[in-house]
């Protein structure tokens, strides 16, 4: 199978299905920004690889690793596959209680946070600020596709929820991640 099809050459693409849209279809926008946030992960990951950090039990490439997975077929969900939507949608609901559980776990064993913080401190945790903005960005993307013809089908709500609890864990990870590393961060200061 050759990589180049040439079928995009006219600014088109397919959705599954093979219904053909745009490129800047809210659609393919919002996939390609699911897209973007698993790339982001996949720095994190080249920088946490060796470093052995964990959550509870897990190791944080490992939990990356597991999120990945999920932005693939939410991507595939965006794009229209609505094979095993059930499915699909009860594992995001498990993922969220997984998140929850795990950003519980660390704020439990770090200081509160009373003041605003820039994205700073160690290399794993700036990325995982960078892929904290990209989520943010897909969830917005995911509202424009509820206000419009998912609306009607309800399709979107499992991973409009997962995507926001996705964004907090993202933010707590990375501040996790600094800890574990010995990393300060910088907080924010009003002028």
């Amino acid at each position: 199978m050759k990589i180049y099809t040439k079928t995009g050459d006219s600014g088109q693409t397919s959705l599954y299905g093979g219904e053909r849209v745009d490129k800047d279809d809210v659609r393919v926008e919002t996939y390609g920004t699911v897209d973007e946030l698993n790339s982001a992960l996949g720095v994190v990951i080249s920088f946490v690889d060796e470093k052995e950090i964990k959550i509870a039990e897990e190791y944080v490439e490992d939990v990356i690793r597991g999120i990945q997975s999920d932005l693939f077929f939410i991507g595939a969900m965006l794009a229209g596959d609505v094979n095993g939507m059930d499915a699909r949608n009860d594992h995001l609901n498990t993922r969220v209680n997984e998140f929850e559980e795990m950003i519980d776990w660390m704020a439990a064993k770090m200081p509160e946070q009373k003041h605003f913080i820039l994205p700073s401190g160690s290399m794993p945790s700036v990325f995982l600020h960078l892929a904290r903005t990209i989520c943010r960005r897909a969830e917005r993307k995911v509202v424009s596709l509820e206000n419009g013809e998912w609306e009607k089908e309800n399709r979107g709500g499992a991973i409009l929820i997962y995507l926001n609890r996705l964004s907090d864990f993202l933010f707590t990870l990375a501040k996790w991640v600094n800890r574990e590393l010995g990393k300060s961060e910088t907080p924010w200061k009003s002028v």
